[in-house]
């Protein structure tokens, strides 16, 4: 018995040692991870012995620098958030200095810049990255003087690349978390160029990584911009992952950095320029506010609203309060005027324009090869002759086709025209005018537009919420 005791006395100290250990390790991993973030972000000398010093005063002064920036409160201590904020994805650019090789940033001499998407993740389909890629542009183009265009060979002013770990730029991926991208600012060869890890799970929604906030905001970079100490800006260097994508917008903060650089966009008049021979004998420019008027067709592209009318088309951004007005020949040359019905598919970044018998798709401003085609190839009756409205349900995949007082709903999964179709417009949408000039998705309504009313309409209680002016959309 008393040689159990003596084993129980002997563990004890043994035993008790194990919490400790744990800590210690714990405190270990985190000063490592406080030094590379440090070292990585923060401009802190690689030294490891002056970073386990405890009242060194240059680490203090790093980590309040570090959370004054990314606003923290400042303790100078690796506290609790501190830590997690040090442990969030995040931009690859410093917050403080400059990539080392460079001795500052400027800004692009010129407004019309190329780019080059180089290769491509496999997280997504081709098209989804080109349309992220796209949206990001869009994003600066809509504040500034700028403007974009793609190449497909060759050296572009910003060349767009995924990889991971060491990939020949001596700033090397950390794979999945921390680390997203990181990208270079103006000037030839290297600069302006964007990397991001393709150890990171790239996605179109906020399931995963979003392609296209990330892309956002190393594009600011390659245009000039530092990140922002602003928690609200796109160039704040943390991830923020905005739940409704389709509304996202940039803060003031970041419009003023930009145009700090570039200016704002030329101011732009509600008449497009265009000779007067190119209007029709006989045709008049539709007025934006006039009480009567009404619409061809409506569709989203890429979160923008277009809504078109004779020859024109009013195009609404989240970007630009005031809608712009353009010649639909200007933007598709090859598409007709005077339309029928349009509608966006949104997993295939596809508009899709109809006009009589004929419908055409149209991807950013490119019309895709192939068209135009028969509407009777989308599972029509012979009798049909042409399409009045349409609209793309994007959560549940199903388009919905309007013609006369009858209405039709396609599978965009199985590309194929539904059982039990056409069904009655009255029955299904109450309180609708059966006569649909156009059909928009918007907030989790649909919303009929005929003549000069529109009706909001909500799905889930089947019945029409509100009576407004077609044209409230273009802020009359």
């Amino acid at each position: 018995m008393m040689h159990l005791a003596f084993l129980v006395l002997l563990c004890l100290p043994v035993c008790s040692a194990y919490p400790l250990s744990g800590a210690a390790k714990e405190e270990d991993s985190n000063r490592d991870l406080a030094q590379q973030y440090l070292e990585k972000y923060y401009n802190l000398e690689k030294d490891v012995k002056q970073f386990r010093r405890k009242d060194s005063n240059l680490i203090v002064k790093k980590i309040q620098g570090m959370q004054k920036f990314l606003g923290l409160e400042v303790t100078g201590k690796l506290d609790t958030d501190t830590l997690e904020v040090m442990r969030k994805p995040r931009c690859g650019v410093p917050d403080v200095g400059h990539f080392s090789s460079f001795p500052g940033m400027p800004k692009w001499r010129k407004t019309h810049l190329t780019y080059r998407i180089v290769n491509y993740t496999p997280d997504l389909p081709r098209d989804a990255v080109d349309s992220a890629i796209e949206k990001a542009l869009k994003v600066w183009e809509e504040v500034t003087p700028l403007t974009f265009s793609r190449l497909y060979e060759g050296e572009a002013d910003i060349m767009i690349s995924f990889a991971v770990k060491e990939h020949g730029d001596f700033y090397s991926f950390d794979g999945p978390g921390q680390s997203l991208a990181h990208a270079y600012p103006p000037g030839p060869g290297l600069y302006g160029d964007i990397h991001f890890d393709d150890d990171e799970k790239w996605t179109e929604d906020a399931s995963g990584t979003n392609l296209f906030l990330v892309a956002a905001h190393e594009l600011g970079h390659s245009l000039g911009l530092f990140h922002s100490a602003n928690t609200e800006a796109l160039m704040y260097p943390l991830y923020n992952s905005f739940t409704e994508l389709a509304q996202f917008r940039l803060s003031q903060d970041d419009v003023n950095g930009i145009q700090s650089l570039y200016g704002p966009p030329p101011a732009s008049t509600e008449e497009p320029l265009v000779p007067t021979k190119s209007v029709p004998s006989g045709s008049e420019v539709p007025a934006k506010c006039d009480p009567a008027s009404s619409f061809d067709a409506i569709s989203t592209l890429r979160g923008e609203y277009l809504f078109f009318k004779d020859r024109y088309f009013w195009r609404r951004s989240h970007w630009n309060p005031e809608p712009e007005f353009h010649l639909i020949s200007a933007f598709w040359p090859s598409l007709p005027s005077y339309l029928d019905a349009a509608y966006e598919v949104n997993s295939r970044d596809t508009v899709f324009i109809f006009k009589g018998n004929e419908f055409w798709a149209i991807r950013g401003n490119e019309v895709q090869a192939g068209y135009p085609r028969g509407i009777h190839t989308l599972g029509f009756p012979s009798t049909i002759r042409k399409i009045d409205a349409a609209v793309s349900d994007k959560e549940k995949k199903k388009t919905y086709f309007f013609a006369e007082d009858k209405y039709w709903r396609f599978d965009e999964n199985s590309q194929s025209m539904e059982q039990g179709f056409p069904r009655l417009i009255a029955d299904d949408f109450p309180g609708v005018e059966p006569k649909v000039d156009a059909v928009l998705q918007a907030f989790g309504f649909f919303y009929f537009f005929s003549g000069s009313s529109q009706f909001e309409f909500d799905p889930n209680a089947r019945m029409v919420t509100h009576i407004l002016k077609s044209n409230s959309w273009l802020h009359c």
